[in-house]
C-alpha cells in the first residue's frame, strides 16, 4: 500500500522525503492507514496533509522526522504539531466530568491548531476508527462514540462535509443507543422493498417529464441516515410513518435557472407540502450548503421529498470546504489561500450548534477575522474562553464570582505567576484562594494591569458597593491623596474635577473613587486639562502687552507670554508640560516659570506681586523635561533592576540615581532622574512603578 501511495504522491513531496518513505516502504502499516488514505483521497487532501497522517499513523514512519527533514517540509511540520496538540484534547475530553465542557473542547481544538487542514486528518482518522470498532470492548466503542458526538461530528457539520459528518453520526449513535438505532432500522427494513419500489417509479416519472422539457438531470434516490430520521422524530414529535422524507430523491441539473425550472414541473407532476419548501438556494446555510427542498404528495398517494441542486452544488454539499480548499502552490502568504483559510477558522468557530444560526458566516469570506480568544484549562480539564490578552485573575473571576474574591495568587502549569500574567491557550490554570473574599481596590485600576475584562471588573466594583459609606469614603480618601502626592498636587482645587464627573461634593469624588466608577489617573489627568485651558485662555499682562515669545538658545523648550527676555524652568519644581505654570520675573536671570502652587514662587509673589508673569506652554518636538521621582520600596532582590526595566520599557532616559536602604525596616529610598516628553507619560510611568511588586509609593518631587 505505501509504494502504491508514493508512486502517485511522489511529483507532490519533497525530494528527501520521496527518498526517507522509498527506504521504508516495505513496512507493514497499521490497519487504519488505508481508509485514512482512502477518505482524505476523496477529501481531496494534498499529498503533504496525507504523509502527516501516516507520520502519525505509524511509529515506524514517525522514526523518519528528523530536524533536517522537518525543514524541507516546514508545512508537515505544522500538521505534525496540530495532531499532537489534538491528542492533549482528545485526553482532556476522556477526563472531563460533564458534558457541558464540549463546546469549550471544540474552541480549544480550534485554537491551539495553526494549521486548519489538521482537521481534515482528525475527521478521517475518527471516522476509519468508529468503522472498525464493531467487535471492540463495550467501554471503547462508547468513548469513540461520544467523542465523535463532541467533537468530529459538529465540525464535519460546520465545515458542511455532509458524506463524513452523516457517517460519523450513525455510527456513534449506533453504540450510543444501540436498541433505538436497531429499531428504527428495522423499521427501514420492513419497507425496503416497498419504498424500493416506489421511488423507482418516482425516479421514472421525473426523469421523462425532465427529459421532456429538454433538462438534462441526474436522478437518484437519496439514502436516508438513521440518525438523522430520530433526530427529525424527536424534534417533530411524530411517529417514524408520519416523515415526510423517508422517501427521497435528488435531482442534479446544470445551473440555478435548471433548478427552479425543474422544481416547477415536479410541483405540476404532484401537489406540493406548503410548509415542507426551504430555498436554500436564495439563503444559503451558513455553511454554503445550497439546494431546494420540497415535499410532495407523490405517486400513490404518498408523501415523498424532493432535493434539486446543480451538479457543482452537490459536491461541495459532499465535501464541504474540502470541496474548494486549494493547495499551497504559493506557499503560506497567498492571497487566495489565505482567505480560504480565514472562512475555514471562522466555520470552525461558530458558538451556535444550530445551522440556520450560522446564516451569515459566508458574507464574511472575504473580511477580517474572528476575534482573538484564548482557552484556558481548570485543574479539572474544564475549559475556560476569554479574550485575548486575559489574566489570571480574570480567569479567577470567569471560573466563579468567590473564586476571584478570594484570589490570593495563581499558577500556570506548575509555575506561580503574578496576578497580571497572561496566559495562552492551552494553558492549566490554578487559582490559589484565602479563606474570605476581599478584593484589592487597585485590581480595578488600568495601569495595574490585572484586571482585562469588564466583566471582572463589574464584579469587582459589585463587591465595593456593598460595603458601607464610611469605609468607602475613606479608602477613596486615600486613594485621593496618594495619587495627588504622586503627581505633587495635593493643594489643588478640585471644583473643575467635580464639575468634570458631575458630582455635587468631594464626599461624592471619594466615593467614586472607592467603588472603581472613576480612576485616580482620571482625576490628575482633569487638573492638568483644566489648567492647560486656563493657561491657553487670553490672560491680560501684568506690565506690557506681550511680545513674541523668544526661544532660548540651546533650551529645549518654548513658554508663550513673554518676550525679549531669557526665560529658565525653575529646579525647585521642575514644571513639564501639561503642569499648570507661572513666571516669575526674576532680577537678571530673566523668567523663571514655576509650577502653580509651588511654595517658592508662592512666597515671591506674595512679596512682589507685579512680578508673575502669565505664561504657557508652547510647542517643540522632541523636547524633553527633566523631573525627580521618589520610590519607597520594601528592600529585595533585583529592586533596582525592576525598576530600571520598566522605565526603560517606557523609553525614558534615567538622568541619575540614588538609593538608600534603611535596614531596621527593610525600606529603599530610590531617587531617579529622568528626563520625560510630558505630564501624561510621566503620570503613567508613575502608576507602573506603583504596581512593581514591593512598591509602596512612587510620587514626584517638588
Amino acid at each position: 500500500m505505501l509504494s502504491d501511495w508514493l508512486d502517485r504522491q511522489q511529483a507532490a513531496l519533497p525530494a528527501v522525503w520521496v527518498a526517507a518513505v522509498r527506504e521504508r516502504e516495505g513496512i507493514a502499516l497499521p490497519a487504519l492507514a488505508a481508509p485514512v488514505i482512502e477518505l482524505l483521497d476523496r477529501l481531496r487532501a494534498d499529498a503533504e496533509v496525507q504523509l502527516a497522517a501516516l507520520l502519525h499513523l505509524s511509529p515506524e514512519l514517525r522514526a523518519l522526522h528528523t530536524p533536517e527533514r522537518a525543514k524541507a517540509a516546514p508545512g508537515l511540520e505544522l500538521l505534525l504539531d496540530g495532531l499532537r496538540a489534538a491528542e492533549q484534547v482528545w485526553s482532556l475530553h476522556a477526563q472531563r466530568e460533564s458534558r457541558g465542557s464540549a463546546e469549550g473542547l471544540r474552541r480549544l481544538l480550534l485554537a491551539i491548531i495553526r494549521d486548519l487542514r489538521v482537521v481534515l486528518i482528525l475527521l478521517a482518522e475518527h471516522l476509519a476508527r468508529l468503522r472498525a470498532a464493531g467487535k471492540a470492548p463495550r467501554e471503547e466503542q462508547m468513548a469513540l462514540a461520544q467523542l465523535a458526538v463532541d467533537i468530529h461530528a459538529p465540525l464535519a457539520n460546520r465545515l458542511g462535509i455532509w458524506q463524513l459528518k452523516w457517517e460519523l453520526e450513525d455510527l456513534a449513535f449506533r453504540y450510543l443507543q444501540p436498541e433505538t438505532y436497531q429499531r428504527i432500522a428495522r423499521l427501514l427494513d420492513e419497507k425496503r422493498g416497498d419504498r424500493e419500489r416506489f421511488i423507482e417509479e418516482a425516479k421514472r416519472r421525473i426523469r421523462k417529464l425532465l427529459a421532456d422539457e429538454g433538462i438534462d438531470a441526474d436522478v437518484a434516490g437519496r439514502p436516508k441516515h438513521i440518525y438523522s430520521i430520530w433526530k427529525k422524530m424527536q424534534r417533530k414529535g411524530v411517529p417514524f410513518s408520519e416523515l415526510y422524507d423517508v422517501r427521497a430523491v435528488r435531482v442534479l441539473v446544470n445551473d440555478i435557472a435548471d433548478c427552479y425550472a425543474a422544481l416547477g414541473l415536479v410541483h405540476q407532476l404532484w401537489a406540493p407540502i406548503p410548509s415542507e419548501f426551504d430555498d436554500y438556494i436564495a439563503q444559503p446555510k451558513g455553511n454554503d450548503y445550497r439546494s431546494l427542498h420540497t415535499a410532495v404528495v407523490g405517486p400513490e398517494g404518498r408523501n415523498l421529498e424532493v432535493q434539486i441542486r446543480t451538479r457543482e452544488m452537490h459536491e461541495h454539499a459532499e465535501l464541504g470546504v474540502a470541496a474548494h480548499w486549494r493547495y499551497k502552490e504559493g506557499g503560506k502568504g497567498e492571497a487566495s489561500f489565505e482567505r480560504k483559510v480565514a472562512w475555514m477558522r471562522q466555520l470552525l468557530d461558530s458558538r451556535d450548534g444550530d445551522e440556520e444560526s450560522e446564516a451569515g458566516l459566508l458574507a464574511g469570506f472575504s473580511t477580517e477575522l474572528i476575534e482573538d480568544r484564548v482557552y484556558l484549562l481548570t485543574p479539572r480539564g474544564e475549559v475556560v474562553d476569554l479574550p485575548k490578552g486575559a489574566t489570571v485573575l480574570d480567569f479567577a473571576y470567569a471560573v466563579h464570582t468567590e473564586v476571584g474574591h478570594r484570589c490570593r495568587g495563581a499558577k500556570v502549569n506548575g509555575r506561580i505567576v503574578p496576578l497580571d500574567f497572561q496566559p495562552g491557550s492551552g494553558d492549566r490554570v490554578e487559582i490559589i484562594t484565602g479563606k474570605t473574599g476581599e478584593p484589592r481596590r487597585d485590581w480595578l485600576l488600568p495601569a495595574n494591569g490585572f484586571l482585562a475584562t469588564g466583566r471582572a471588573r463589574d464584579k469587582v466594583r459589585a463587591w465595593f458597593h456593598k460595603l458601607d459609606r464610611a469605609r468607602n469614603l475613606q479608602a477613596g480618601r486615600e486613594l485621593l491623596e496618594k495619587e495627588l502626592r504622586k503627581i505633587a498636587m495635593l493643594q489643588a482645587d478640585l471644583a473643575p474635577v467635580l464639575e468634570k464627573f458631575h458630582l455635587a461634593s468631594l464626599e461624592e469624588l471619594h466615593v467614586a473613587l472607592a467603588l472603581g466608577d472613576i480612576g485616580p489617573s482620571q482625576v490628575s489627568r482633569a487638573l492638568h486639562d483644566h489648567a492647560q485651558a486656563q493657561n491657553a485662555a487670553p490672560a491680560a499682562p501684568t506690565r506690557a502687552a506681550p511680545r513674541k515669545a523668544r526661544k532660548e538658545d540651546g533650551s529645549r523648550f518654548t513658554v508663550e507670554g513673554v518676550g525679549n527676555l531669557l526665560v529658565q524652568l525653575a529646579r525647585c519644581c521642575q514644571p513639564v508640560p501639561g503642569d499648570a505654570i507661572v513666571g516669575y520675573l526674576t532680577q537678571g536671570r530673566g523668567v523663571s516659570v514655576h509650577r502653580q502652587g509651588c511654595v517658592a514662587v508662592e512666597r515671591l509673589i506674595a512679596a512682589k506681586p507685579e512680578r508673575a508673569l502669565p505664561v504657557n506652554w508652547g510647542r517643540v518636538a522632541g523636547s524633553r523635561y527633566e523631573v525627580n521621582v521618589l520610590i519607597r520600596a520594601y528592600d529585595r532582590k533585583w529592586l533596582l533592576k525592576d525598576l530600571t526595566n520598566l522605565i526603560a520599557q517606557a523609553e525614558i532616559n534615567i538622568l541619575g540615581m540614588n538609593s538608600q536602604v534603611d535596614p531596621t525596616r527593610g525600606l529603599a529610598e530610590v531617587r531617579v532622574a529622568l528626563n520625560v516628553n510630558d505630564f501624561q507619560q510621566l503620570s503613567e510611568l508613575l502608576g507602573r512603578l506603583n504596581a512593581v511588586p514591593g512598591v509602596q509609593e512612587a510620587r514626584r518631587l517638588g
